[in-house]
């Protein structure tokens, strides 16, 4: 294994790209639940924007076909461009190639539809002509069958590829609880978006650390009115 590749992620050394997260692309998704997948790429996104980390949201055929990026993502970066393609490969699109370049980090965390096409394809030739690291985000991508994720998550690691989930990468970009300046941030997407990891949190901080039950306004809204005395 390269040296390269024995470095941890950093919010120094990485950028981020999404591939055509975009509705139609999804509904034609089964190797993850499509709300599961969601859920991961929004956290995904929400890490890299609490870390600082350049990222770059590219999109195929959003009129014809695809659909626009999820709101939800689009949220987290609202003054991003999203570049548009027509190639089923991201690499072979200039703008997108001009963007890696200008973010200037050489670990490329990527999460993208299909695994198996516009994935795979930009993983190989970003690795071949570009000399990037790819760390493949799996559980933030998603492939028209398992075994066509499973298929394709194998062919990008045997050329060279890291396979990677958005947690691993949003845990190795703290690296250490001392870092204050993103522990509360950090610690939001997790209990947003980390299942049981972020029900275990609230339940740390409300009966080990004594914090107060939060109550959201929604829960607000569907409280009983008290009786009348």
């Amino acid at each position: 294994m390269s040296k390269e590749k024995l470095e941890v992620l950093t919010p120094t050394n990485s950028q981020v790209i999404f591939i055509d997260q975009q509705p139609q692309m999804a509904f034609g998704v089964q190797s993850i639940d499509r709300q599961v997948l969601k859920n991961n790429v929004v956290g995904l996104a929400k890490a890299a924007k609490a870390f600082n980390i350049p990222t770059t949201i590219t999109t195929v055929e959003s009129e014809s076909f695809s659909g626009f990026t999820y709101p939800e993502l689009l949220d987290v970066f609202p003054d991003a461009p999203t570049l548009e393609r027509t190639s089923m490969n991201s690499w072979d699109d200039q703008k997108v190639r001009d963007a890696l370049k200008k973010n200037g980090r050489n670990k490329v965390v990527v999460s993208g539809l299909w695994t198996e096409v516009c994935n795979t394809t930009f993983a190989l030739c970003a690795m071949l002509e570009g000399g990037y690291e790819i760390y493949m985000v799996a559980d933030a991508s998603g492939g028209t069958s398992k075994d066509a994720h499973d298929f394709a998550m194998q062919r990008m690691v045997q050329a060279g590829a890291v396979p990677v989930t958005w947690q691993q990468v949003l845990l190795e970009w703290q690296r250490d609880w001392a870092r204050k300046e993103s522990y509360d941030a950090v610690m939001e997407i997790v209990k947003e978006h980390s299942g049981a990891y972020g029900m275990g949190v609230d339940y740390a901080y409300t009966r080990v650390h004594g914090a107060p039950q939060r109550t959201s306004t929604k829960h607000e809204a569907l409280a009983p009115v008290p009786a009348k005395t």
